[in-house]
């Protein structure tokens, strides 16, 4: 289909005066066409056709809203080649890569579909009235969780299509009965625009109401900022930069009514090369961390950007093995030229620190916006805020700790993270209990003998962590876990069979788990 540039509120086109224009990393060009940028007239109709849908939308069974995700998925598979290949001019991705992320995509509306169908999100409980108690009687009690409201997803420029228009933020806003309003990040506009249209199909094939979905694009800050701030918009769904995450949060926080932002920002996620799985590999090792690094040009918020190592002639080997791996590893295109300038800078920084310590870069760059990887080290007790902070890309810094002392302390210096990798064998275990709170104190999620890059999209994930890695570490942005997000509990008691919710009436809840006067059942 032939991109117009268009802004998407609910089944709406609409074109503005004021405009930008895509950017092809690869080649430095721009490409067509201009995209309007929304103003104040557009957030204050997307957010009141929001508003307007909320109710009739929430209301809504479970079955239709699953068939809805599943539309939005079947749509997105049939704008075929198109999506992929405009995802490639606009982010310098891989086509093969971006096949895989169009399959996580559509994958998670499925997931939720099938979430939905189970009832379980619900969170039903149930507290039958006890009139003959003693010494007081208790009411009939009944609680289920309901929908926030309206909720604005703020695209991601590292995953244009899983973390973007329908990834999935908005795929669990949707499940929880949520209308969403996307800001488009402004890296993939008309990526944007084919998943939005696709979204926009579902929503008139299932009969919704249009306020459900809307996509407004822009390239300034002030339409992200007016979003969060209109009282209409209930919570908020980001993946960025810390500055940009916690200007948000300061938003939301500062109107007359607060609102949550569950914002996924900045990582570096620890790997912990534990003795004995050095002595056992150090040279696989070394290999099989570069291939992390430099994955997706290091692009992603599970990167290893920080490796921990007691010191010992293994650590000499696992240097020599990634230092050759990096060294043969060819530069790739970064998302932005924005993004590329901040990577440069970031290496730049740690490699004028004279406490660092240069290992290895990798090959030279053959192209315009190519990210050079990178491996530094620092001695444990040299080890300063400032080297940790998040360089994004395939830079990371090697802490060499002299005993294990230094590594526990090490570790307690670390910020919140959404990943810890322990590399383990079984003589390694002693040593990696006793780290264990730690490592629970300071991440979501804990790995062993693998590496964070890459996130299963399940029941059990959790990706999210304490600040900064995330907003609020008690989340999760993956996984059917992700939907509690955007719901809220709701308890009525005495309430007449004929004004409750119909999950809550009696003898409703057989095929549905719940929770019967403190007891779980699983609805079979």
């Amino acid at each position: 289909m032939p991109l117009t540039g268009q802004l998407f509120i609910g089944r709406e086109r609409v074109a503005t005066a004021q405009s930008f224009r895509a950017y092809n990393p690869t080649t430095a060009t721009h490409l067509e066409p201009a995209f309007s940028s929304a103003g104040a007239a557009e957030v204050e109709r997307a957010c009141q056709l929001a508003s307007e849908a909320f109710d009739q939308y929430r209301a809504l069974d479970s079955e239709t809203r699953a068939k809805f995700l599943e539309t939005i998925a079947d749509r997105i598979m049939a704008l075929g080649d198109e999506l992929l290949e405009r995802g490639h001019a606009e982010s310098g991705l891989p086509v093969a890569r971006l096949t895989n992320e169009r399959g996580r995509t559509v994958g998670q509306l499925r997931l939720f579909a099938d979430e939905l169908r189970k009832g379980g999100w619900q969170g039903v409980r149930i507290d039958p009235a006890m009139p003959d108690r003693k010494p007081m009687p208790r009411a009939d009690l009944r609680q289920r969780k309901i929908p926030l409201g309206p909720v604005v997803v703020f695209g991601a420029s590292n995953f244009p299509l899983a973390f973007s228009v329908a990834g999935g933020d908005t795929a669990s806003a949707l499940a929880a009965g949520c209308p969403v309003i996307v800001k488009g990040h402004s890296a993939h506009p008309g990526t944007s625009e084919l998943v939005a249209s696709a979204i926009v199909e579902a929503v008139a094939q299932c009969g919704l109401h249009p306020g459900v979905f809307s996509l407004l694009n822009g390239d300034k800050r002030d339409l992200g900022a007016g979003l969060v701030a209109d009282p209409r918009i209930k919570a908020v769904g980001f993946t960025g930069s810390r500055g940009g995450g916690t200007a948000l949060m300061k938003i939301a926080q500062s109107r007359p009514e607060p609102i949550p932002v569950y914002a996924e920002m900045s990582s570096i996620n620890p790997v912990l090369l534990m003795p004995g799985a050095l002595a056992a590999r150090a040279e696989a090792l070394g290999k099989e961390f570069v291939a992390s690094l430099t994955m997706g040009a290091g692009q992603f918020c599970t990167n290893p950007g920080l490796v921990f190592a007691l010191e010992g002639p293994h650590v000499e080997t696992f240097i020599a093995s990634a230092s050759a791996a990096l060294g043969g590893s060819p530069p790739q295109v970064m998302l932005t030229a924005g993004i590329y300038d901040a990577y440069q800078k970031g290496v730049d920084r740690l490699a004028a620190n004279k406490s660092v310590k240069t290992i290895a870069r990798g090959a030279d760059a053959p192209g315009k916006n190519c990210g050079r990887g990178a491996l530094f080290s620092v001695n444990a007790k040299e080890l300063h805020p400032e080297i940790m902070e998040e360089v994004f890309g395939a830079s990371s810094v090697l802490v060499r700790c002299a005993n294990e002392s230094e590594l526990i302390d090490a570790l307690e210096k670390i910020e919140g993270q959404l990943t810890a990798t322990l590399h383990v064998t079984e003589e390694d275990y002693a040593l990696a209990a006793s780290i264990m709170p730690t490592l629970e104190r300071k991440v979501g999620r804990i790995l062993a003998n693998g590496w964070p890059t890459g996130v299963e999209v399940c029941h059990a994930m959790v990706h999210g962590g304490p600040y900064p890695s995330t907003s609020d570490g008690r989340t999760t942005s993956v996984g059917t876990l992700a939907i509690e997000r955007f719901l809220r509990p709701v308890c009525y008691q005495d309430i007449p069979d004929a004004l409750l919710p119909h999950v809550l009436r009696r003898g409703n809840q057989s095929s549905l788990p719940h929770r019967l006067d403190g007891v779980y059942k699983t609805g079979a």
